[in-house]
């Protein structure tokens, strides 16, 4: 029996150790998932964008309460953009029968306060495709007055600036340069995001496919996330609303950039853009403003909230989502007042997204 012991143990021994049991296999890692830090629309007040006429902030709330309570006494919303003003009319400081020195007579103080009380945040967006060719005209003449012009109006409301320049032939890249630095003369780069006038931001398309110059000055030069220049960018509402999977490709197409065009587009961080979809369109009112269980943004907001960067910036996720457009985007078409409120798409989606109100300190990587 020793003899056969020491047999077996040198046979073990040539055979070296059995192996050990093959581990099981390892759980695949969920996407990271990062809070949505912006949740806003813009707004177009009574008029289709013009803001021409003043209105009382009874009145105003009485038509667009649900943006500043979603049903708990809580704001369906953290930002609001005021929908449009005239570039030209801002730069000559027009007053006339629809502008006060430059600003529409609609965008008054009482109803900044109106929101900004509640924690919302407010900007101003210069510009909208009507007002393409006065952009042009306006840079022209002095882009860097514009953006004096547009500093000032910031300091005066205690607003940001959206610049929605949808020139898509041939942008003036070079005085927009000249408006956004004046601008920051005035009010600098604020990572904090405490002062709500160094909000600076800029509009381009769904994808990469449109306003291509303008995109690619943007992601290259003002939406680093070394060297940020401009707060974030808004990829605005497609032609109409898009699937859920039609949407993500084009966001996606600011993630990875266009390395074959000349040239090229360089990829945009996540946490340097929102994504656009439609609240009102034409004739309908669309599930983002009262159904948000079957809404775009509900199918999409995994992706927002995970989707990685793809050469640009460090975290994963978007900065959120922008809805276009509360109250009456479109002459001919519905909007958002009553009856067609929207605190069941909306206001559910901000609760469902345990949206930040007041927004925070936005991710700068």
């Amino acid at each position: 029996m020793r003899r056969l012991a020491l047999l077996l143990a040198v046979l073990i021994g040539l055979a070296g150790p059995l192996p050990a049991a093959a581990a099981p296999p390892a759980a695949p890692q969920a996407a990271a998932v990062t809070p949505i830090q912006i949740y806003g629309a813009w707004h177009c007040s009574n008029d289709a964008c013009l803001w021409a006429t003043p209105r009382s902030v009874a009145e105003f709330d009485s038509q667009n309460h649900w943006l500043v309570d979603r049903g708990d006494g809580r704001p369906s919303v953290n930002l609001v953009v005021l929908s449009f003003v005239n570039p030209l009319k801002l730069l000559n400081q027009t007053t006339d029968a629809a502008t006060l020195n430059g600003v529409p007579r609609g965008m008054t103080q009482e109803i900044v306060n109106h929101f900004t009380s509640r924690g919302i945040r407010v900007m101003f967006s210069i510009g909208g495709i009507t007002y393409t060719d006065d952009w042009d005209t306006a840079l022209a003449t002095n882009g860097a007055l514009l953006g004096q012009r547009a500093a000032a109006v910031a300091a005066q409301f205690g607003v940001g600036i959206e610049i929605d320049y949808e020139q898509n032939s041939s942008p003036n890249v070079a005085a927009l340069q000249n408006f956004i630095t004046a601008y920051r003369a005035v009010h600098p780069y604020d990572a904090s995001g405490a002062n709500p006038r160094a909000r600076l931001t800029i509009d381009v398309a769904a994808g990469d496919r449109w306003l291509i110059a303008l995109n690619q000055k943007a992601t290259a030069d003002w939406l680093r996330t070394d060297n940020p220049v401009l707060d974030w960018a808004n990829a605005m509402v497609p032609a109409r609303q898009p699937a859920a999977s039609t949407a993500q490709a084009n966001w996606q197409e600011h993630i990875d950039g266009k390395p074959q065009y000349n040239p090229p587009v360089p990829p945009l961080a996540p946490a340097k853009f929102t994504g656009g979809l439609y609240i009102a369109e034409g004739s309908k009112v669309r599930s983002e403003c009262t159904d948000y269980a079957n809404s775009v943004q509900k199918a999409t907001a995994p992706y927002v909230q995970s989707v990685a960067p793809n050469g640009a910036g460090t975290t994963a996720g978007m900065l959120g989502f922008m809805f276009w457009a509360a109250e009456k985007p479109s002459t001919r078409g519905v909007g958002t007042a009553p009856p067609n409120t929207c605190e069941g798409g909306m206001g559910v989606g901000a609760t469902s997204l345990n949206i930040p109100v007041p927004m925070p300190p936005l991710r700068q990587s």
